[in-house]
């Protein structure tokens, strides 16, 4: 996703909810998606040899949402891994960082977050505007934060995991709902956001931005964003550090100067290894040292 498709994410306009009794999703994207384009070399394959991954369904105000789930073959009480997609679903991308953190020891669970609006495989590429339009902004943020409740609670009923142990993580659009999620859910030790949105325009799907809502966040959130992401202005990130720095809150940002928009995705040409592996390394502590590790 380009900076000038984030800017059109952070800044358009929703659309009236609607209520509906079917998943336009019930099951998880197969491979990537074509609004990514090609998949570069360097993309990082992590096996599931020692672990138990696949996909799962998540009874969420009545429907049985598909999300993947990843975490040790073999124990018990894991900490508790919440995923968040970026704008493109639930794709190969994300269910291998789910499998990244399984091999870390955390029972890891990401949610198709869109699966009541409809199914981003079915774009074709340079059609991002047309998802964001039809699909992504009809996605209300009360409902992303009652479907990661369902997750916690699904992980807790498994018995595989401890979600007193309870972190977050996301990515693009995804970063954003860290920093909603932890504040929406006070058992959240601990959050690490890549890119997402920190401020816009509010609407009635999305009535806060996470520089609205600073104060709420009990548990501790580490940004992760691009000094050359021209999609989420640098005033932002210092707005939001403001906003931390009022509410004395144990949430810091680092910004990788050189690092443009989704330099964490290793299956596209926006991503930068060394800002990648720094963050994610930054991360995990961060996470531990925290309360979710």
């Amino acid at each position: 996703m380009d900076d000038a498709h984030i800017s059109s994410l952070t800044a358009i306009t929703s659309l009236p909810v609607q209520r509906r009794q079917f998943l336009a999703m019930t099951s998880c994207i197969v491979g990537y998606t074509a609004l990514t384009g090609p998949i570069n070399a360097q993309v990082i394959s992590t096996p599931a040899a020692g672990l138990t991954a696949g996909e799962v369904k998540v009874s969420s105000g009545g429907l049985e949402i598909p999300a993947y789930r990843a975490m040790p073959a073999s124990g018990s009480n894991f900490p508790t891994m919440l995923v968040i997609q970026e704008v493109f679903g639930v794709h190969e991308h994300i269910k291998d960082i789910c499998r990244r953190f399984a091999k870390l020891g955390y029972y890891a669970i990401a949610p198709e977050l869109y699966a009541r609006q409809g199914d981003p495989s079915k774009y074709k590429l340079d059609e991002i505007p047309k998802l964001i339009g039809e699909v992504v902004s009809k996605v209300p943020d009360a409902q992303v934060a009652a479907d990661l409740d369902a997750c916690v609670n699904f992980a807790k009923a498994s018995g595989s995991a401890d979600p007193a142990k309870l972190g977050v993580t996301g990515f693009c659009w995804g970063g954003r709902q860290v920093w909603l999620y932890a504040a929406h859910n006070q058992a959240v030790k601990a959050g690490a956001a890549f890119y997402g949105p920190l401020a816009g325009k509010p609407d009635d799907l999305r009535p806060r931005f996470p520089v609205d809502i600073a104060a709420n966040i009990k548990g501790a959130v580490i940004g992760a964003y691009g000094g050359a992401d021209t999609g989420i202005p640098l005033d932002t990130v210092e707005q939001m550090r403001g906003a931390i720095k009022t509410a004395g809150s144990k949430s810091r940002i680092d910004v990788y100067d050189t690092a443009p928009h989704g330099f964490y995705a290793d299956y596209r040409p926006s991503f930068r290894k060394d800002a990648a592996e720094e963050a994610f390394k930054k991360a995990i502590a961060w996470l531990k040292e925290n309360g979710a590790g």
